[in-house]
C-alpha cells in the first residue's frame, strides 16, 4: 500500500475545438438489433474513459428486417429500410460536421446482419454512394475480440469469461486485462447463430405448426446442441489454467456480458432490485447504471422470475418492447450456458461496452490504456495538491498486521483514494444543507456518473467517503439511499468509508484552498494499529497520530483546529456508531496529536 501511483499522474488538456479536432471520431456500430452512432473525443489522457460528445440510436433491427412477416422466409433488406438507415447516416454526417470531426474518422462498423445479408454488397454499395462512407465489415472472430475490447474498457481489471449477445449472434471468449494490458484467446472468440433476435425466432419456428410434444422435443433437442457447443467453445479457446484454478476455487467463472440482448437481462434485474424496495424488502437498489452492475449467480440464473416480469410489469427501465418479447429466448440461452460453463458462473457484470467501445479501445496507445478509468475521470476536478493528499489518506491507515487477523480492506486501492482527493473540494462552495446529499449522489446521477469504467462497488465507496468528508449529515428523505449504497458494499467497507471520510474533512480544514506546501507543511499523518484503550468492549482498534509543528504560540490555533475535528473522526469507533449498531463491525478509535520540529522528517 502507497500514496503514489505505479504510473505517472496524467496531466488534463483541453477538450478539442475548431482548431484541434484530430482526436474526435465518429463511429456508428451497425448492429443486428438496432444501430449507435456516437461522436468521441480520444484527446489524452481522458481518451481513457472514452468521452462521449454525441451518442444515440437508430430503432432499425436489420435482423427483423430480413425475415419476411408472413412467411418467415430470408429476404433482402427492404429497400425502405435502406432508405431509413441512410437517412439517419446523413443526419450523423451533419452532427460529425457541426463538431469539426474529420471525414476519414467518421467509421462504420458492421456486424452480423450485415454480413450474413442476402444484398450485403448492393447495400453496403448504396450507403457508399449516397454518404461517401464505406462500410467496414468485421468477421465472426473479430467481432468476438472488439467486443471483448470493448468490455475492457469498461473496467480496471477483467478475469473470467467475455460474451456479448447481440442481435444474430452471441460470441464467447476469455479475458484477463489488468490495467490496460489485456491478454485473450489466441483463437480470438467463438461466434454461434444464438443472437437474441435470431434465437427467438428459431425458437418460434421450432413450435410451429408441431403438436406440444413435437415442439418441446425439438427445442429440448436445440437446448442439447447449444450446451454441446458452448462446451466445445471453452475447449477451443484453450482457456488459461491459471484462470481455471481461480474458477475453481471461487465456485465458478465471473462473466462479463456485453451485447443488447445481456443488457437487458441486466436491466431487468436492476428493475427487480429496485421495486423489491418499494415492497419494504429492502432499500432499492440506488444505482441505475447497467455498466458496472454485479449479479450473483442466483439471481442471474433465475431465468422463470425474470420471464415472468418482462411478461408482466407494466413498464421496467431501459427494456423496450422489442428486448421484452427476447426475454424468453435470452433465459433459454442462459440456461444452456449456465449447464454447460466448467466450475459453473460465480457472477454475472455488466458492461456497456461493445463494438463502438473496442474501436476505440483499439486506438489508444498502451500508455493510455494503462491509465485508471476512476483516476482519469475525475482529474479535471483536483487541486495541484490532490496527490500529496492522497499520501496523507493512506497514512491515517495501520500498516497491515497479522495480530487479531486486522487487515485495511483491499477494495479501497490507490485508484479509489485517488480519485477521492482529485474530487474532494468539489462541493465545498456549497452551502451546509446540500453539500453532503450533493456528494452523496455524484457517483450515480452528478457529474461522476458518466465516467466509463466504475463498478458500482467503486462508485457507493466513493459516494459514502465524500458524503462523510462533508460532515455526513443527511436530511431525513435521503438516508434510504444511503443505506441502499451501504447495501451494496461489505460492513468493513462502510466503516472504513465512514472513518476515511472524516479524515478527508480534517485534512480540508487543514488545508482549505487544497494547497500543500511539501517543504512546510502544516500536518503530518501517522496511524498504528491499538489495543491499549483501556476499556474492555474496546480492546482493538486504531491510533490517528496528528503531528504539527511545534510553536510557541499557535497563532492559526491549529491544535485546537485538531483536536475538535479528531474527537469527530473518534465518534466513529463509536460502538453505537458502528455498521449495524453495537453488535454489528466497527473499531475504536483514539487519537494523538504531537507538537515535533521537523514535520519533513
Amino acid at each position: 500500500m502507497g500514496g503514489g501511483p505505479d504510473f505517472p499522474c496524467p496531466r488534463e488538456e483541453e477538450p478539442a475545438g475548431k482548431d484541434d479536432n484530430e482526436h474526435l471520431w465518429g463511429v456508428v456500430d451497425m448492429g443486428s438489433n438496432g444501430i449507435r452512432l456516437s461522436v468521441t473525443n480520444l484527446a489524452p489522457p481522458t481518451s481513457r474513459i472514452l468521452p462521449t460528445l454525441v451518442s444515440y440510436r437508430l430503432d432499425v433491427s436489420l435482423y427483423s428486417a430480413q425475415y419476411d412477416d408472413e412467411t418467415g422466409e430470408r429476404i433482402p433488406i427492404p429497400q425502405d429500410v435502406i432508405d431509413t438507415i441512410i437517412g439517419g447516416l446523413l443526419r450523423f454526417r451533419v452532427i460529425c460536421n457541426d463538431l469539426n470531426v474529420p471525414k476519414k474518422q467518421i467509421r462504420i462498423i458492421a456486424t452480423e446482419a450485415t454480413r450474413t445479408a442476402v444484398n450485403s454488397e448492393e447495400y453496403r454499395k448504396a450507403i457508399k454512394n449516397a454518404t461517401g462512407l464505406t462500410v467496414e465489415m468485421l468477421g465472426k472472430e473479430e467481432e468476438g475480440y472488439v467486443g471483448a475490447l470493448g468490455v475492457a474498457s469498461g473496467f480496471s481489471n477483467v478475469s473470467g469469461i467475455v460474451m456479448d449477445l447481440g442481435g444474430g449472434s452471441t460470441q464467447i471468449t476469455w479475458m484477463v486485462a489488468r490495467e490496460g494490458k489485456v491478454r485473450v484467446s489466441p483463437k480470438g472468440s467463438v461466434s454461434f447463430p444464438y443472437g437474441a433476435a435470431a434465437l427467438t425466432k428459431r425458437l418460434g419456428d421450432l413450435k410451429k405448426g408441431k403438436s406440444s410434444e413435437e415442439g418441446d422435443k425439438a427445442v429440448a433437442k436445440l437446448r442439447d446442441e447449444m450446451e454441446d457447443n458452448f462446451a466445445s467453445a471453452y475447449e477451443q479457446l484453450k482457456i488459461p489454467e491459471d484462470l481455471m484454478e481461480q474458477a475453481k476455487a471461487e465456485g465458478g467463472f465471473r462473466l462479463y456480458l456485453s451485447g443488447g440482448g445481456f443488457r437487458g437481462w441486466g436491466y431487468l434485474l436492476l428493475y427487480m432490485n429496485q421495486i423489491k424496495g418499494n415492497q419494504g424488502n429492502h432499500h432499492p437498489y440506488p444505482i441505475s447504471l447497467i455498466n458496472g452492475y454485479t449479479a450473483s449467480k442466483k439471481k442471474f440464473e433465475d431465468v422463470e422470475t425474470l420471464k415472468k416480469v418482462a411478461r408482466e410489469a407494466e413498464d421496467i427501465f431501459r427494456v423496450s418492447d422489442r428486448r421484452r418479447g427476447q426475454v424468453p429466448a435470452v433465459a433459454f440461452l442462459v440456461n444452456a450456458l449456465s449447464k454447460s460453463t466448467p466450475h459453473g458462473i460465480k457472477e454475472a457484470h455488466f458492461c456497456q461496452g461493445g463494438v463502438r467501445e473496442g474501436v476505440m479501445f483499439r486506438e489508444l496507445s498502451q500508455e493510455i490504456k494503462d491509465y485508471d478509468p476512476l483516476e482519469v475521470g475525475t482529474l479535471r476536478y483536483a487541486h495541484e495538491s490532490a496527490n500529496a493528499m492522497s499520501d496523507l489518506i493512506f497514512n491515517a491507515i495501520p500498516k497491515d498486521s497479522t495480530k487479531g487477523g486486522r487487515k485495511f480492506p483491499d477494495s479501497f486501492n490507490r485508484h479509489v483514494i485517488h480519485a477521492f482527493t482529485n474530487v474532494m473540494y468539489v462541493h465545498v462552495p456549497m452551502n451546509k444543507e446540500a453539500a453532503s446529499t450533493a456528494a452523496l449522489y455524484t457517483t450515480s446521477t452528478g457529474f461522476m456518473s458518466g465516467i466509463h469504467g466504475v463498478s458500482h462497488a467503486d462508485r457507493a465507496l466513493l459516494a459514502l467517503m465524500l458524503e462523510a468528508r462533508y460532515e455526513g449529515e443527511l436530511p431525513p428523505r435521503e438516508v434510504d439511499f444511503k443505506r441502499a449504497l451501504e447495501n451494496i458494499l461489505t460492513p468493513e467497507e462502510v466503516w472504513w468509508s465512514r472513518y476515511l471520510g472524516e479524515v478527508g474533512q480534517l485534512i480540508g480544514a487543514i488545508y482549505p484552498a487544497g494547497i500543500i506546501d511539501e517543504k512546510n507543511p502544516r500536518l503530518k499523518i501517522d496511524a498504528e494499529w491499538a489495543s491499549d484503550f483501556g476499556k474492555k468492549h474496546h480492546k482493538e482498534g486504531l491510533r490517528l497520530i496528528l503531528s504539527i509543528k511545534e510553536v510557541k504560540k499557535d497563532k492559526m490555533m491549529m491544535k485546537d483546529t485538531l483536536e475538535e475535528l479528531a474527537r469527530e473522526i473518534r465518534k466513529v469507533g463509536k460502538k453505537k456508531n458502528w455498521v449495524g449498531g453495537r453488535n454489528g463491525w466497527g473499531m475504536a478509535i483514539d487519537y494523538k496529536i504531537k507538537e515535533v520540529n521537523n514535520l519533513c522528517a
